[in-house]
């Protein structure tokens, strides 16, 4: 524990992210021993925390006064009195008991603070996700993205297609068991519900990912019919991307996809359900027979087209179950003839240029490029002896990183209602892996996207770092203690 003695200034608190306004006061208030009763104004009932998930909270702000007999909050609602008591938490875990004496006012700068689990190419246990949901909230984080179907792995219990998990679920997998090498496992819907109250109790909604139309080697494996081809077709242990993909051509497909996204919208009472729509090949569209006469039918003259009628059609299915579709930026392309849903919400990836053509075009935008910072499964820092693939995203990149650039009109700047870190999972095998790429790089994204561009400054985080870093360490957290830039 620190003394707070030592709190001279504001950055020696070590709060992240950093408050908008913190005035330092005189003396420590001593904590009870049920101290955090105070914090729990909030009606946690079931019934409470589903209206939550489905309509969460706009005002987040929130003041926090601590003085030497009394700690007030003023807060609009349940989620400023909860993130007050977060900030009262990083002081209780820094100083223990006797915290410091400080006024603070604060209000985050983006509605989408989030972070994306890829549970498809290695699994986690849900101790495990609740453990991210309580560092997530302790962040201020307010999204957690779910991705839950790949190539190497379908995760959630459909009860209309039961081989999805019987057989999708599953893979061959010769790095974890040699003797035996099945892997996998999948969500029950209770599992799922259970995952989805506890983020709710920390003001976190939770979006499912079902890909659409690519990455589907998974489904393919379960349902043959589902492809140009028929198979035959392999939940996969290789990464990549992979030429079998759903058939477009085949209405099939989208009869069961619909059957899919009614039972996810049903059992996920967030707004958001993510579809997909990267990395989609089209070899076998060209050579289907199926495909081709769908494109005859619809007039359609490319298959960079057909995957737009597919989107388009995801996407029309989400919508119809009252929930908002969200794509990665490969949802933009080929829609030039067939246009998009203006309710699709674009997630942008590939490098920034995907959120600035979406916002121009009018549609709600997640910032998350792989070039500024957000994918967290890269090298935290340029050495052999690191973890991470493809290239090097350092804290200082990450802390970098903004959702709104310069070069958006004020127009396109409204349309960026945040953005998140990504952490694909290909070479991280166990949750102490994840934890070390994740942390301290999502705080500092967590940071960025509550105090935006105006109020950063890369050497006050790098300052608090040390002080947040304990904290880490006392719940548990094995994060990356290298250098930061």
């Amino acid at each position: 524990m620190f003394s707070t003695n030592l709190v001279k200034t504001v950055d020696a608190l070590g709060l992240v992210p950093q408050p908008e306004v913190v005035q330092l006061k005189r003396g420590t208030y001593e904590l009870e021993e049920n101290w955090e009763e105070f914090f729990s104004v909030a009606d946690t009932s079931p019934e409470a925390l589903k209206e939550y998930a489905s309509h969460p909270a706009d005002d987040e702000s929130y003041i926090l006064d601590i003085s030497r007999n009394t700690i007030s909050v003023e807060a609009a609602g349940p989620a400023g009195w909860f993130y007050a008591y977060q900030t009262v938490r990083q002081l209780y875990l820094t100083f223990g008991k006797a915290i410091p004496c400080v006024h603070i006012e604060d209000t985050p700068a983006f509605a989408w603070r989030g972070f994306m689990l890829d549970c498809c190419r290695n699994f986690y246990s849900l101790d495990f996700i609740k453990k991210l949901i309580d560092t997530a909230a302790l962040h201020k984080l307010n999204r957690f993205h779910w991705h839950l179907t790949d190539d190497q792995g379908w995760r959630i219990e459909i009860p209309a297609f039961p081989k999805l998990t019987e057989v999708g679920a599953w893979r061959d997998d010769y790095r974890r068991h040699y003797e035996w090498p099945k892997y996998g496992g999948f969500y029950s819907a209770d599992q799922i519900m259970e995952v989805i109250a506890y983020a709710a109790e920390r003001h976190i909604i939770v979006v499912p990912e079902i890909e659409t139309p690519g990455h589907a080697s998974a489904i393919l494996t379960s349902y043959p019919e589902f492809g140009c081809t028929g198979g035959p077709y392999q939940v996969e242990q290789r990464w990549g991307i992979f030429d079998d993909v759903l058939c477009l051509g085949n209405e099939a497909v989208f009869e069961a996809y619909d059957k899919i996204f009614d039972y996810v919208c049903t059992l996920f009472p967030g707004p958001y359900i993510h579809m997909g729509g990267d990395e989609c090949p089209h070899v076998r569209w060209e050579t289907c027979p199926k495909c081709q006469a769908r494109m005859k039918a619809e007039g359609i003259t490319d298959v960079q087209q057909l995957q737009s009628y597919g989107t388009t059609r995801f996407a029309r299915m989400i919508i119809s179950h009252g929930k908002l579709p969200i794509g990665w930026d490969e949802v933009l392309d080929g829609t030039e003839q067939l246009g998009l849903p203006k309710e699709v919400v674009v997630q942008s990836w590939r490098g920034v240029a995907g959120g600035v053509n979406a916002s121009r075009r009018g549609h709600k935008v997640i910032m998350s490029p792989n070039t500024m910072g957000c994918y967290l499964d890269y090298q935290p820092y340029d050495s052999d002896i690191e973890p991470g693939v493809y290239q090097v995203i350092t804290v200082k990149q990450s802390y970098d990183y903004t959702p709104v650039l310069p070069e958006m009109t004020e127009e396109q700047a409204a349309c960026v209602i945040g953005g998140q870190g990504n952490l694909w999972t290909e070479a991280i095998y166990s949750g102490r892996q994840a934890e070390y790429m994740l942390y301290p790089r999502l705080s500092a994204i967590a940071e960025s996207l509550w105090c935006g561009t105006g109020r950063k400054d890369f050497e006050s985080f790098k300052s608090r770092l040390p002080v947040h870093k304990d904290r880490l360490r006392a719940i548990d957290i094995n994060y990356y203690n290298g250098p930061v830039e």
